[in-house]
């Protein structure tokens, strides 16, 4: 009897905590959610905005910043954000991002294949 009442005990014990524990759960769901959403209204503006976002290594991005009428181009890193452009609405779109990132010249890639054949072939004889 004292054997069934001592595990009873325990049994207790055990679901009283898995309650709580449960609790503190949903407590810690609706708290996050909250801040998020208090840090969401803070966060939104009509002046500032991430237009494209590019990974380039573990760590450092380079983002199209919208600031106003002014499109800035930043690389973020993990201590510091450089600009690294300016450019006005005209300048920013698809065409004009690639012209001012890829060279004027524009070889196919048969054509560096070919250059690389060549010096190749060159170095084993």
């Amino acid at each position: 009897m004292i054997l069934l009442t001592a595990s009873f005990n325990s049994m207790l014990q055990l679901v009283g905590i898995l309650i709580i524990f449960i609790f503190i759960l949903f407590i810690t769901y609706f708290t996050t959610k909250w801040i998020a959403g208090v840090q969401k209204t803070q966060m939104v503006g009509n002046h500032l905005q991430i237009v494209e976002t590019i990974r380039i290594a573990g760590n450092k991005y380079v983002q199209v910043m919208k600031a106003g009428e002014v499109y800035l181009v930043i690389a973020v890193g993990k201590d510091s954000v450089t600009m690294l452009a300016k450019l006005t609405e005209d300048e920013y779109n698809a065409e004009g991002i690639l012209s001012a990132t890829v060279t004027e010249k524009q070889e196919s890639f048969q054509e560096v294949l070919n250059q690389l054949k060549g010096r190749f072939s060159k170095k084993q004889d």
